[in-house]
């Protein structure tokens, strides 16, 4: 417990001290890991503490970006009005996704999360009136009070932290080891009384509702918003974000956000084909860190323990 809180601690002193020791460059880099972050932690509470594997999880992502981008943009709503509006769309979106996805289970429910995710992703490649069509919403404003890189990154990190402590209460809640049971035997858990579907259900709406406030974030951050938001390839980025890092952690998608960022700014910077390696780092983590990095570091670690 005292090794946890000081690693808190350290983590708290040196986020808090980054924009004023780094240039402008790597506080925008940081921006961006702690928003996809989230993104990878939102996922991770669905397959690594509920059972449920999606292949569709961006599209809560890309619907709270173009709720935001539409109503700043076209619209010309106040941020006040835009930006709850894009989460509420994320947890509408997410009702309606579990309301139809989970009558499945394993790879079909993967399938159906894929399908429903690509009609969202078709309506906003198609609606060119509204939605920009493959051109995007450029043109999108900050909020003025976080105008500049680092009253920005500070508000992205207050969220982000505290998205972090309510997904930490949640799952050592009575809810969260709940739907751990379920991961584990639903027939066990309905057996005990409890309601399966009900408990997925709110498990896929609160997933939606993160993976929207990580959407809302990242449309502010890139002040412009595309289909490639709600895209497979950005479904399939994060999922593998979460599978580096290792299933059922948080602190693992975290980890392996930061790693996936990292390696594709330095990537990119060298050769346009990142989709290629992303690919060879996910082979290579499942033949050799199968657990992901969190995995691994626990094996290494208390093998050294052992006498």
């Amino acid at each position: 417990m005292a090794r946890t809180l000081l690693f808190i601690a350290l983590a708290a002193v040196v986020f808090v001290a980054l924009p004023f020791v780094v240039p402008s460059y790597y506080v925008s880099l940081t921006t961006k890991i702690l928003i996809f972050a989230l993104f990878a932690m939102s996922l991770d509470l669905l397959i690594g503490y509920t059972g449920l594997a999606s292949l569709g999880h961006a599209a809560f992502f890309g619907i709270s970006a173009y709720t935001i981008g539409i109503l700043s943009v076209k619209l010309r709503m106040s941020e006040w009005v835009a930006f709850p509006a894009g989460l509420a769309m994320a947890i509408v979106l997410g009702m309606v996704f579990a309301l139809l996805a989970l009558r499945a289970r394993g790879s079909y429910l993967l399938m159906i999360t894929l399908a429903l995710a690509q009609v969202v992703w078709g309506v906003a490649f198609g609606w060119r009136t509204m939605t920009g069509g493959d051109d995007g919403l450029p043109g999108l404003r900050r909020p003025a009070f976080v105008s500049d890189e680092t009253s920005f990154y500070f508000l992205v990190l207050a969220l982000v932290a505290a998205s972090t402590v309510v997904l930490v209460a949640l799952i050592r809640s009575p809810f969260g080891l709940a739907l751990q049971g379920i991961r584990e035997s639903e027939s066990r858990m309905q057996a005990l009384g409890f309601n399966v579907w009900r408990h997925q259900f709110a498990a896929f709406v609160i997933a939606a509702a993160f993976a929207g406030l990580a959407g809302a974030l990242y449309v502010y951050y890139n002040r412009f918003v595309s289909p490639d938001f709600l895209h497979v390839v950005r479904s399939a980025e994060v999922l593998i974000m979460v599978i580096i890092g290792g299933v059922g952690t948080l602190l693992g998608p975290a980890i392996g956000a930061a790693a996936i960022i990292l390696l594709e700014d330095i990537i990119s910077s060298q050769t346009q084909h990142w989709l290629l390696a992303l690919g060879i780092i996910y082979v290579a983590t499942t033949l050799f860190a199968p657990r992901g990095l969190i995995g691994l570091y626990r094996e290494r670690f208390m093998a050294r323990r052992k006498p």
